[in-house]
């Protein structure tokens, strides 16, 4: 990834994790050395690294670190999965490095897979958007989300990298505008032009055709194609098909889960109401008010147009599904 203008969300370096504190964008570009399974978990659950190809890599990173410690790999492979339970990745990851005989080697051999995996999945998807194409996006499913590249953005991505222009309307993405604080980040590096809006402007945007296609990634995706991305997509989607707008899931293959049979059986994270009530610091909520703050939503199969994935674009979820199965490491 040598001139990127993106440096590896993640990476193994010596005997250590080296990662990008995602906590400190966009004022600060800060890395972490981590060296303990119980400081990666703390980072993990923090969202100092976070996206579900990230996730993938992270967890194997952190059975790599536990074996290079001597420490109980299956209390570590539970440790590790509990941090965040909606994205698959992290487990998917996690059980890679522990079935492997070289964790260390294999978690390596993932974080390079990965960017290979985004650039293929970004060139399959990158001939859906047109040229001069306004493209609408939720969260951040870019590099920072992964291990480089990006799945959402890298299909933007390649599509810029191909020549086209386009537009992209960046959603803030409450409470933790990771679309405000990351996506705009990576595209102005990226120098694609965009927008930055309100979660609630994107009914407005669409309705005034300033919308071509929406494209997102994924957490989790069931065997029924159902999505599980993060909250405020389900709505995103019904208002595209409302519009008549292209809804577009971008994806590696190692997210799809064939165990989950649809997205009512996906575990949604919940977490800390802080995270509602607060502001850059600063209360707006009052005190003592009841709070639900769930990470993630379910997006049903039926309002995707397709699945992006790493070897092609996915137009049922009955294909999704032979698909998975060219994995060679399956879940």
């Amino acid at each position: 990834m040598a001139g990127d203008p993106i440096p590896p969300t993640i990476e193994w370096v010596g005997d250590r994790i080296r990662l990008i504190d995602q906590r400190r964008l966009p004022g600060e570009l800060t890395v972490i050395d981590v060296t303990s399974v119980g400081q990666l978990c703390d980072l993990i659950s923090t969202l100092a690294v976070r996206g579900a190809p990230a996730l993938g890599a992270a967890g194997a990173m952190g059975v790599a670190l536990a074996s290079m410690h001597d420490l109980d790999i299956a209390a570590t492979a539970r440790r590790l999965k509990a941090t965040r339970p909606t994205a698959v990745n992290l487990a998917w990851g996690v059980d890679r490095a522990v079935a492997s005989d070289d964790p260390v080697a294999e978690a390596q051999r993932i974080a390079a897979e990965d960017v290979d995996t985004n650039r293929r999945l970004g060139a399959a998807g990158a001939a859906l958007v047109p040229d001069g194409a306004n493209v609408l996006t939720h969260c951040n499913a870019g590099s920072l989300a992964c291990v480089g590249y990006g799945t959402a953005l890298g299909v933007l991505r390649a599509a810029s990298e191909a020549g086209k222009t386009l537009h992209v309307w960046v959603d803030e993405t409450r409470p933790l505008l990771q679309g405000a604080r990351l996506t705009a980040w990576e595209l102005q590096r990226l120098a694609i032009p965009c927008t930055l809006v309100i979660d609630a402007m994107a009914a407005s945007i669409m309705a005034a055709g300033g919308v071509d296609l929406v494209v997102v990634g994924a957490d989790r995706v069931a065997a029924n194609g159902d999505v599980a991305n993060k909250i405020g997509t389900y709505g995103l989607a019904v208002l595209a098909r409302h519009h008549r707008i292209p809804f577009h899931v971008a994806m590696p293959l190692s997210t799809i889960d064939p165990d989950t049979a649809d997205g009512a059986s996906i575990v949604i994270e919940r977490r800390d109401p802080n995270e509602v009530v607060e502001l850059a610091g600063h209360r707006v909520g009052p005190e003592g008010i009841d709070v639900d703050n769930r990470a993630f939503d379910v997006t049903p199969a039926a309002l995707v147009t397709s699945w992006i994935t790493d070897v092609g674009v996915v137009r049922s979820p009955a294909e999704l599904l032979v698909a998975r199965r060219r994995l060679s490491r399956p879940l």
